[in-house]
């Protein structure tokens, strides 16, 4: 079998789960890009725990984890299978203690995605959670531990956003980001095509930009994790390379 791609995507507003707009398009076209996987793994910037845990019911729930969104949103489950013997394989990979949990379900930053890049549902997914307590390099090394499951026809899948400020979103622009968002995104853009990873994975080393661009990194850390999983010799293509409402980046990255 061959290597699987992976994914970075930045994955915005959960509006984007009823809406076709350019970045939706780029999700779909994505999916008609690569090979259909056999299972996703997820790293959610929306599971962000006190240590690592995997969920591995049979049929993990739909998470509606916001707020104040029209009816249509809540109404929509992402009724695909989990997989539990992949999950199991997931534990024994991961050196740093991790345990089940099926706590939590699919969430928005899985779905709103999924929804238009899967939207049959009969790929089997489950989510690995963040570790809030954990420094990136801990994301990043989970990451590598994770690689083997590519040649399992497992598509490792990390959604956030490189740029997520929510205390400084300016709803009156909405297609344009600050300058510093741009700054910080370009930035790690330029690191991850260049294999640089010390540097996204040090990315606080920007202080200002950085503290504006990631004020709590949970939205950042997938990032890691595919950088882990990624070889030299992976293909690396930018989608939906753009900010918005000033303070959130839509970049996204497909690794093949």
């Amino acid at each position: 079998m061959s290597k699987m791609p992976m994914l970075f995507v930045g994955h915005g507003s959960p509006m984007n789960a009823i809406e076709d707009n350019r970045y939706t398009r780029g999700w779909k076209e994505i999916a008609e890009q690569i090979p259909k996987p056999e299972s996703i793994i997820s790293i959610s910037a929306h599971w962000y725990t006190k240590g690592t845990k995997i969920m591995n019911e049979e049929n993990p729930k739909t998470i509606h984890d916001m707020y104040g969104f029209p009816n249509e949103l809540y109404e929509i489950l992402y009724s695909a299978q989990g997989n539990r013997e992949l999950a199991g394989k997931v534990k024994n990979l991961i050196s740093k203690q991790s345990a089940f949990d099926n706590s939590w379900g699919i969430d928005h930053g899985t779905w709103s995605v999924l929804v238009h890049m899967y939207p049959e549902r009969n790929i089997p997914v489950f989510q690995i959670s963040i570790d809030a307590a954990a420094p990136p390099e801990v994301h990043y090394q989970i990451g590598k531990e994770l690689k083997s499951l590519r040649n399992q026809g497992v598509l490792l899948f990390g959604s956030g956003n490189i740029v997520h400020n929510l205390g400084l979103i300016d709803w009156g622009i909405e297609d344009k980001g600050f300058e510093w968002a741009y700054q910080f995104d370009d930035y790690i853009k330029e690191s991850i095509i260049n294999r640089n990873h010390e540097t996204v994975i040090n990315y606080l080393h920007l202080e200002k930009t950085a503290k504006l661009a990631v004020p709590t990194p949970e939205h950042f850390y997938p990032i890691l994790y595919i950088l882990g999983a990624s070889d030299e010799e992976d293909k690396i293509s930018v989608y939906n390379d753009s900010c918005v409402l000033g303070s959130l980046s839509m970049t996204s990255y497909l690794f093949t």
